[in-house]
């Protein structure tokens, strides 16, 4: 299989890598890290151990891949000054699918409508992972992804991709119904990412290793079911009482949000809130644990 990963940072990174582990053709397209990563490849620690994956080719853009792979996997931020599709619109080819490994919910549509004919597929990553330094990736905890076609159904090619991930010690379920299952992820990023920030650097140990913070944890993820519900896509009764377990014994870990918040660099606030938060309205679901996290989000510097 012929991959092309557009962002290769640490959830890029680390996924495109496990890939060519598994004996896929992974190339990337990177921006910043272009030299490095064109130079000497990424570098990745990890618990399952560490590896170095060099890529089939190093890109500056999508165009300059010169073809049509079988699968671009997107591991790019989701912002607003971000066009997914016209990033990777020179390398669609009428029978390639799009993977979209990325946070939050409703995040699928711009990508769906600009490429009504290609295969898209919606991939959670349950993981702990960020990018140290140009080319250089730690993993710290975790790892499984969930694949699925969007808006749902069956998939070949999810399926064949979850049969390369597990090759190469991953844990991947394929569903069909993604949809379900990107809003359980949001059970987990709603509280977690925002409530770092706020609470002024908090790793996952610290917000629950207080009881008002655990509290305010278990009331977000709360609304979150509640909208899912409305939407159609009811999760497991016991979902927040198994996250916040998972959690608790988890390496205590800075969430995304917060490594960007502490670098100076634009949140995904719209992707993990801000969507959430209009669906809800939408339906009259009220959630104000989560319009207080938004509102507060958004009067931070890079929270819009």
């Amino acid at each position: 299989m012929d991959i092309l990963v557009v962002g290769a940072g640490a959830v890029g990174g680390y996924y495109g890598g496990r890939l060519a582990q598994a004996g896929a053709r992974v190339s990337v397209v990177a921006r910043s890290d272009y030299e490095v990563v064109k130079n000497g490849g990424i570098h990745i620690e990890s618990p399952a151990g560490d590896f170095h994956f060099r890529p089939h080719g190093v890109f500056r853009s999508a165009a300059a891949f010169g073809g049509f792979p079988d699968v671009i996997l997107v591991g790019l931020k989701v912002l607003e000054h971000i066009r997914t599709a016209d990033l990777i619109r020179d390398a669609v080819g009428p029978k390639t699918a799009i993977l979209l490994i990325q946070n939050g919910v409703d995040i699928e549509p711009p990508v769906a409508e600009a490429f009504p004919n290609n295969e898209v597929l919606s991939g959670l990553a349950f993981i702990c992972v960020h990018r140290t330094a140009p080319g250089k990736v730690l993993h710290q905890d975790y790892g499984r992804i969930v694949l699925g076609r969007y808006p749902g159904g069956p998939s070949e090619t999810a399926r064949r991709l979850a049969e390369m991930f597990r090759r190469a010690g991953v844990p991947c379920e394929v569903t069909e119904d993604v949809i379900t299952a990107r809003w359980q992820k949001l059970v987990w990023n709603a509280p977690f990412n925002p409530i770092s920030v706020l609470c002024g650097g908090a790793s996952t140990q610290d917000m629950l290793g207080r009881e008002e913070t655990t509290r305010l944890v278990r009331a977000v993820m709360e609304e979150v079911c509640a909208v899912a519900a409305a939407t159609g896509h009811p999760l497991p009764d016991d979902v927040v009482d198994r996250m916040i377990a998972d959690t608790r014994k988890m390496t205590p870990y800075k969430t995304s949000m917060l490594l960007d918040f502490e670098a100076g660099r634009p949140m995904e606030v719209e992707a993990i809130v801000g969507n959430a938060i209009r669906i809800a309205r939408r339906l009259g679901v009220p959630v104000p644990h989560l319009e207080t996290l938004y509102a507060l989000l958004i009067g931070l510097k890079g929270g819009s």
